[in-house]
């Protein structure tokens, strides 16, 4: 563990950096949502889990799709043009066979990401942000990855979670 990630927080530290009010965090602590230890009569909070609430943990298919979507990120560097290409293609039929509902509105958000050009495209690839991580679960860039390098990724990915789980 790093310094930074042992750094002990006031109440009033962790609440700037959760955008929160100082009573909030102590309804945090004393709904065990967030730890904390007693040094005398006040609560000192670990940056570390206090961060962790802004990063929540990925589910096990959310950082699945993270991994694919990074392999994706690898090909798009290499040709922006061929990829963004499929994506676009991939879209307008998703697009046509989900003309409304909350697919709809996720399948607009991608147009305006893949309008928007390769570095936000590849924010939206790589990020652990909760819209990010959403967006990807309708994503349009099927059959980028070829089929032998998707299975790589998947056994990579599934390898690596069996290690940190072990560990």
């Amino acid at each position: 563990m790093t310094a930074r990630e042992d750094d002990l927080l006031t109440t009033g530290e962790a609440a700037v950096l959760l955008r929160s009010s100082r009573q909030h965090v102590v309804d945090m602590c004393e709904q065990g949502l967030l730890p904390y230890v007693r040094i005398g009569s006040h609560r000192r909070l670990r940056r570390s889990d206090v961060e962790a609430v802004l990063r929540p943990e990925l589910t096990r298919d959310q950082l699945k799709a993270l991994w694919l979507h990074r392999a994706v990120a690898g090909r798009l560097v290499s040709d922006p043009d061929g990829v963004l290409a499929k994506a676009a293609a991939n879209l307008e039929r998703l697009r046509s066979v989900h003309p409304d509902g909350m697919a709809a509105k996720w399948l607009e958000r991608w147009r305006e990401v893949l309008d928007a050009g390769v570095e936000s495209v590849l924010t939206v690839l790589t990020s652990r942000r909760p819209d990010d991580v959403e967006l990807r679960q309708n994503s349009p860039f099927a059959g980028v990855l070829p089929e032998a390098e998707r299975r790589a990724v998947l056994a990579a990915f599934t390898q690596s979670w069996r290690s940190d789980r072990a560990a």
